[in-house]
């Protein structure tokens, strides 16, 4: 019974180190994401530092201070911080061997903070994939879909992949292409198009509209409107001009032809 008690004695010790490093992880865990968060709020606020900046700085904050809490519980199990770099020293290739993806991520992060091909709140298409910048952090950028669909890029992804940005510019150029019928007057259907864009408040005069006819199709001679706008009118403006447009040639008798054949017979 004493051999007993002792020996469980003797395991007191590791038990009460193993609860504390529980308790500094969790507190660790919970003050790390409580103090990135003010950092992120406070960089956020100011009207001087991009919001981009600012999330990714409540990244690396959350991370050190992770770290400097995995330290502090291996030093409650004996381990010194000489004998920890010593070990991280001899592990170092495995580490990097295994987590080639990861580090890179790490790297494409530096990189897209450094050089900024979007920042948060830009509308993006990263390879194929388009949606709202919601946030740049170490790892990965989070983007959301028009849908409210939520998708996560690696950065080494992003950063490898073309990265088409449509909110670099203030101002973006709406094309839309309008068929009309080979019976039609072309000359007539260009002036109301070039009418109805003028009318709208959202076409910038400079550079002023402009009105082709640009291809003669199967059942149709299509005529092209190029017209600049805001970037943050670009679709609302596309979808009432072509609204606007259809509208105006009913009331102008200019038809939009549906795709038909003509069928040719010659008799011997």
């Amino acid at each position: 019974m004493q051999g007993m008690m002792e020996e469980m004695g003797s395991y007191a010790p590791i038990v009460w180190n193993a609860v504390k490093a529980l308790i500094v992880l969790v507190l660790g865990w919970i003050a790390a994401g409580a103090i990135a968060g003010l950092v992120k709020r406070r960089l956020t606020a100011s009207p001087r530092i991009d919001k981009t900046i600012g999330s990714f700085a409540a990244s690396i904050v959350k991370w050190v201070i992770l770290i400097v809490v995995l330290i502090a519980v291996l030093g409650l199990f004996g381990i010194q911080a000489t004998s920890l770099v010593a070990i991280l020293g001899a592990a170092t290739l495995a580490i990097g061997m295994a987590l080639q993806g990861t580090l890179a991520d790490l790297a494409a992060g530096f990189m897209l903070i450094l050089f900024r091909p979007y920042g948060t709140d830009d509308y993006v298409d990263i390879g194929g994939t388009a949606g709202t910048v919601v946030e740049i952090n170490l790892f990965f950028t989070e983007l959301v879909t028009p849908d409210n669909v939520q998708i996560i890029i690696p950065n080494g992804q992003a950063w490898g992949s073309i990265i088409t940005n449509y909110s670099t510019h203030a101002t973006r150029r709406c094309d839309l292409t309008f068929g009309i019928d080979y019976d039609d007057d072309a000359g007539r259907a260009m002036q109301v198009i070039l009418d109805t864009a003028r009318a709208d408040g959202r076409v910038h005069a400079d550079p002023e509209p402009w009105v082709r006819v640009t291809n003669l199709g199967a059942s149709s001679v299509d005529v092209t409107a190029r017209l600049w706008c805001d970037a943050a009118d670009y679709w609302p403006l596309k979808f009432d001009m072509t609204r606007a447009v259809k509208e105006a040639f009913d009331d102008a008798g200019i038809s939009i032809p549906y795709p038909h054949q003509v069928e040719i017979q010659k008799t011997a």
